[in-house]
């Protein structure tokens, strides 16, 4: 199969010309409609042949592989680690259905369990390992409106509109209504005149209920009854994802169309325990939100209060900070002594005229620094959230593994072609695709694989993030921890026992010794070796400012932290860019550590979270580049990782 990109040329096609050329229906339709908008700043398109290799081969339905059959992972009280995606969208989502996907609910949950499915362009899509659970978090705004004004029922009629002369028909229905008229009015709550879609999107949330029902198997697979509220005051993204811990769940999901103010979405949710609805809100990556996910002022402008600290905890334990629009752990404008701090960042607001968004207030380490402070001043900690990563992926779909990457928005970065080279939509020096990453997992310490106990490991915080690896991290804290416990086959039994896991709190109390912490890391079996463990510590000083420090306490290759920098030195670098490939030649399979704070002081206030980073990997663009035989573009490598939630340390109360 041939495919093909558009990119800008002087003059221009008739719209016959696009039945002269093999591409995908979704992509032949939204062509022949931006010929006709002529959007501004894209100017005319036309076509050029690609040989893009990761449109090969095409999808065949009789012979898809089914989601291979799994084991059922008994009870442990000691936990076992689950890996998941919580933030998945299908075409029910408007966005995702105007870039070409169609593939539903039902879809999203055969590709988690390992099977495959079709890919927008046509081509298989298939996760190396299965996931343990998966949420399907189709935007409320607009749910199933898209995919019911193009019924692709009607497929040859729809095909044949480019070549009948009647083009206004698709540039009604398909792009202009849906997408051009929707992509303000859709965030800002503003009703549309003449839109009655109560019924349709009544009928896509009994569909995402009934899918993600009929797909739980407890034990084996979890699925989460779930959507993604989409708030976007002036560009500025403040999803969050609102997840079900049982099948208990209102009639229809509340949408930044009934109000796109933080506070207003939890006064719904807080009804809804009422009822007896167990759910909670993970907030969105970040980096985008231009300073307000985090903020020092509520949504309205106002200081935050005790009132709106507590309910901010209660309702949001979690925070997403690894997914395919970059990371939001922290930048390097505000972790400027942080050597890993660049990794994979994405600044740009979402909104059609892009713009920068602010740090400061966008990224979660910074929030839980600013979290210490509001503590000390009001008495309550709005930001004491806990980390995980999920992917975003619009495809019904995770895009994590580096060397299969399939993009996010079909029509935009569906191949390698339209990812490294111009974009169908959008010119090469304008194409955020190229920014977008191939992560991220939510890992969740667990006793069983099941709803209610992957739900409350999330309350608890017992989860971490990872870019996409499947490194296996434990984390604790006590003020009774000894080195020779690592030695112990009790070791995790212990730790449990005599102090707190990854999302605790430690209350100084009657102890007067410096807590000890115990972390190890095991790599991805079928990835790279690891470089090191850090552990990143957040504190208040006698003023009440906060500060941050960085330590290594752990690196493979018998390197030791220098006695007053705590840093070890780089490990080197396997990869073959040109290749593609790399060797596990350096770092560790697992690395662990007994560790304490050589400058604690028992009178501040506290945060501690590990960090575990990988050796230097091909990234996906590296892949990319070799498929299409062309040059990679910078970064060439990535240093994949994992981050924990923290455990809070705090003074003796008395």
């Amino acid at each position: 199969m041939q495919g093909y990109a558009l990119e800008a040329f002087a003059g221009g096609y008739s719209m016959s010309s696009f039945n002269s050329f093999n591409l995908p229906a979704p992509i032949r339709r939204c062509a022949a409609v931006l010929l006709l908008l002529g959007l501004p700043g894209l100017g005319p398109l036309g076509c050029s042949k690609l040989d893009d290799p990761t449109l090969q081969p095409e999808y065949d339905a009789a012979t898809a592989e089914g989601p291979p059959p799994k084991s059922l992972v008994p009870h442990d009280p000691l936990r076992n680690v689950f890996w998941g995606d919580l933030h998945i969208h299908t075409s029910l989502s408007y966005d995702a259905y105007t870039m070409g996907v169609r593939a539903r609910p039902d879809d999203a949950y055969t590709f988690a369990k390992g099977g495959s499915i079709e890919h927008a362009l046509g081509y298989p899509l298939q996760l190396k390992r299965p996931l343990d659970f998966a949420a399907v978090t189709d935007h409320s705004e607009l749910l199933g409106v898209a995919a019911s004004l193009d019924d692709d029922t009607e497929a040859e009629s729809m095909k044949s509109v480019i070549a009948s002369g009647q083009p206004w028909r698709i540039t009604m229905r398909y792009f202009e209504t849906v997408l051009l008229r929707f992509k303000d009015k859709s965030f800002s709550g503003e009703a549309l005149k003449g839109d009655d879609s109560s019924s349709v999107l009544l009928a896509a949330w009994q569909e995402t209920v009934v899918s993600a029902q009929r797909n739980n198997d407890p034990g084996r697979f979890t699925t989460f009854i779930a959507y993604e509220w989409s708030s976007m005051p002036d560009g500025k993204n403040l999803h969050r994802n609102v997840i079900y811990k049982t099948q208990q769940v209102p009639v229809a999901p509340f949408s930044s169309r009934d109000s796109d103010n933080p506070m207003e979405l939890w006064k719904a949710l807080e009804k809804q325990r009422q009822k007896g609805m167990s759910v909670m809100a993970i907030p969105h990556n970040a980096n985008v939100s231009d300073g307000r996910m985090y903020a020092r002022v509520d949504y309205n402008g106002d200081p935050i209060t005790a009132d709106y600290a507590r309910r901010r905890v209660r309702n949001e334990p979690i925070s997403e900070i690894l997914q395919i629009k970059g990371a939001s752990e922290t930048h390097p404008v505000l972790s400027a002594e942080d050597e890993f701090a660049d990794f994979e960042i994405f600044n740009e607001q979402l909104r059609l005229k892009g713009g920068g968004s602010e740090p400061k207030g966008s990224y979660a380490r910074d929030a839980l620094r600013t979290g210490l402070e509001i503590a000390l001043k009001d008495g309550v900690n709005p930001y004491q959230f806990g980390f995980i990563g999920s992917s975003d992926g619009h495809n019904a779909a995770s895009p994590v593994e580096e060397d299969s990457y399939f993009g996010n928005l079909p029509i935009i970065d569906g191949s390698a072609g339209l990812r490294l080279g111009p974009s169908l939509l959008i010119p090469q020096s304008k194409n955020r695709a190229r920014k977008w990453g191939a992560m991220g997992l939510a890992a969740v310490w667990s006793e069983e694989n099941t709803r209610e106990a992957l739900f409350e490991a999330m309350e608890r915080k017992e989860t971490y993030a990872t870019s996409g690896p499947r490194i296996v991290v434990r984390f604790f804290a006590g003020w009774d921890y000894e080195e020779s416990m690592l030695n112990d086959a009790d070791f995790v039994s212990l730790a449990y026992q005599h102090g707190v896991a990854m999302g605790g709190e430690l209350v100084q109390g009657d102890h007067n010794a410096t807590p000890g912490f115990l972390v190890s890391a095991l790599k991805d079996p079928e990835g790279a070796n690891l470089d090191r463990i850090q552990i990143v510590k957040g504190w208040l000083d006698e003023q009440g400012r906060s500060h941050e420090k960085i330590y290594d306490v752990a690196a493979s290759d018998g390197r030791q932290p220098d006695a007053q920098t705590h840093k070890v030195e780089p490990l080197g670098n396997t990869v073959d860019i040109g290749a593609a490939t790399y060797s596990n030649s350096i770092g560790a399979a697992q690395l662990y550590t007994f560790w304490q704070d050589p400058d604690f002081d028992p009178k501040q206030p506290a945060f501690y979270y590990a960090r575990v980073i990988e050796i230097p990997t091909p990234r996906w663009s590296t892949y990319d580049a070799k498929r299409l035989g062309i040059e990679a573009p910078d970064p060439a490598t990535i240093q994949e990782r994992a981050i924990t939630s923290a455990i809070w340390l705090q003074p003796d109360p008395h």
